[in-house]
């Protein structure tokens, strides 16, 4: 039996705030912000009798004509599409697929058809089993591997990865969150008990991005933070870690909750350890909403974490939601209320979406309003696949049209900035504290990054005007300067996903309401 498996992270068919679609767009070699963690540990669960490749979509090309027996095919729900076409593709070319990945736990019945074996749950405890069975041509047709615990967790293959093209590496300190929000996947495919990696294995993995040159990581935990002594833990030992390093310090990037606002100590060691950027699903200013969502840890001054996060010199990307059962038509201007005061420059804003196996598609779906079909369309953040309860599907996607042309004008973009700016307080991360280090790697999509911050003044006089009063703001306090480095291309990344997908209108930018938009329903 031939013993040979090729690995393949399908492309999202549409844009997404989390893909790296800016650096094609505007024509430079194909590249991704945030590595694919899955390709490669995978990989280093394979046994070395095993010939293994990867291939990530996102930046690279799929070889139809790969001369591997085996092709894995990973994704997530906004993958489906793709990953089905790919998966049909290698199967009437002889290849034995297996699928994968949290969309493959979530939603085995739809992808059972597409593939010749089912890949369920985790593989750490499951792969002895699964390449055994391989080697010996007697696989099963399905296997789960469940919920283990990160004791056995592997270094992942990075040797393997196209990491020139990836601008952040990723480490995984965790699974799973004890939260409940009523639309979140992530508690269904990983669960409610956060299972936790011993800290050296985390440690051995930085190591390994380290050495091939990176030096922004995203930690890709859904919530790093929400157990306070493990995370007092670990984050000491990074902050350990990352003063030792010789050739430059480490930034981190990652995701926790609001909650984090209540424990000023640990902030602190946040912003020591590295943590530079944090993600946090504030999702909306509508309580009635984070009610009905279950979001309950977010019924706090969500301002006020901010602000405290960004005053301990940590900066904060937002997430956003409009569509849940208490969101009427006004919603879309509150909203863009809410956000403006806020020193976040970085929003990703969606329409609510009921994602398969989590409660709010149960409950969605037994009231006759989820939209048949429409799962694997939901490849863009302003789709949705349901009904709304207080506005039509027209006045949801009109407004949320209208709220994402707002967000980014030139204009609401900048004063974002400045807030930003205005209200950092003193970093004390390493790699600032340490300032410039010579001996620091300087990667090709790290130039290609520079490359596309410097074409904003291209895109129009707005554009230009933003550009130079927000480097002019970061030149006075240097302190943000890499931070705005980091808005701009967030921001050049939003334009192209607008160009795409056909709903940049600066004819918007002033408009009072959704309403003044009828023109972009559907």
């Amino acid at each position: 039996m031939d013993r040979s498996l090729y690995l393949v992270n399908p492309r999202t068919p549409g844009p997404t705030y989390s893909g790296g679609e800016a650096y094609a767009f505007y024509g430079l070699p194909r590249a991704t912000l945030y590595a694919e963690l899955a390709l490669p540990t995978v990989a280093a669960l394979v046994p070395p009798d095993f010939e293994v490749r990867l291939c990530d979509e996102t930046c690279s090309s799929v070889d139809f004509d790969a001369p591997e027996r085996f092709v894995g095919i990973t994704g997530k729900v906004n993958q489906f599409s793709r990953a089905v076409e790919l998966a049909d593709a290698f199967r009437a070319r002889g290849k034995i697929v297996l699928f994968g990945g949290s969309f493959a736990s979530l939603s085995p019945a739809r992808v059972r058809p597409h593939c010749d074996i089912l890949v369920r749950g985790e593989l750490e405890v499951l792969a002895d089993e699964l390449f055994a069975d391989l080697r010996a041509g007697t696989w099963k047709a399905e296997y789960d591997g469940g919920r283990p615990e990160l004791g056995r967790t592997v270094v992942p293959r990075w040797d393997l990865y196209p990491n020139d093209r990836c601008a952040m590496g990723a480490v995984q300190t965790s699974r799973g969150c004890p939260f409940e929000c009523e639309f979140c996947d992530v508690i269904v495919y990983l669960g409610r008990k956060q299972r936790h990696k011993p800290v050296e294995a985390i440690l051995a993995e930085l190591d390994a991005l380290y050495a091939h040159g990176y030096r922004r990581v995203f930690l890709s935990d859904d919530n790093l933070t929400v157990y306070r002594a493990r995370a007092r833990e670990l984050l000491a030992a990074l902050r350990d870690w990352n003063r030792a390093q010789v050739h430059g310090h480490v930034e981190f990037y990652t995701q926790c909750s609001v909650d984090l606002g209540r424990d000023p100590e640990l902030v602190n060691l946040c912003a020591e350890a590295g943590l530079v950027h944090i993600f946090l699903g504030i999702e909306t200013s509508n309580e009635a909403s984070l009610r009905e969502a279950k979001k309950r840890q977010n019924l706090v001054d969500q301002r006020q974490v901010v602000e405290l996060l960004v005053q301990n010199g940590i900066a904060v990307e937002s997430g956003g939601i409009v569509g849940f059962d208490h969101d009427g038509p006004e919603i879309f201007e509150q909203q863009l209320a809410f956000f403006q005061t806020l020193p976040v420059p970085q929003i990703t804003f969606g329409s609510l979406v009921a994602p398969e196996g989590t409660p709010l598609h149960a409950r969605l779906a037994a009231a006759g309003r989820v939209i048949e079909g429409a799962g694997e369309a939901v490849a863009t953040p302003w789709n949705s696949n349901i009904l709304p309860a207080s506005m039509s599907v027209e006045e949801l996607e009109r407004g949320v049209r209208w709220l994402a042309n707002q967000l980014y004008s030139p204009r609401s973009f900048e004063r974002r900035v400045l807030r930003f700016v205005e209200l950092l307080g003193p970093r004390r991360d390493p790699r600032h504290l340490a300032g410039a280090v010579a001996s620091e790697p300087r990667r090709t999509i790290d130039e290609h990054s520079l490359e596309l911050i410097t074409r904003i003044p291209r895109l129009g006089a707005l554009e230009a005007r933003m550009f130079a009063n927000v480097t002019a703001a970061a030149r006075r306090k240097p302190a943000a300067k890499s931070f705005v480095g980091s808005f701009l291309l967030f921001y050049m990344h939003v334009r192209s996903m607008y160009a795409q997908a056909a709903i940049w209108d600066p004819t918007l930018h002033d408009a009072r309401g959704p309403s003044a938009s009828a023109s972009l329903s559907t």
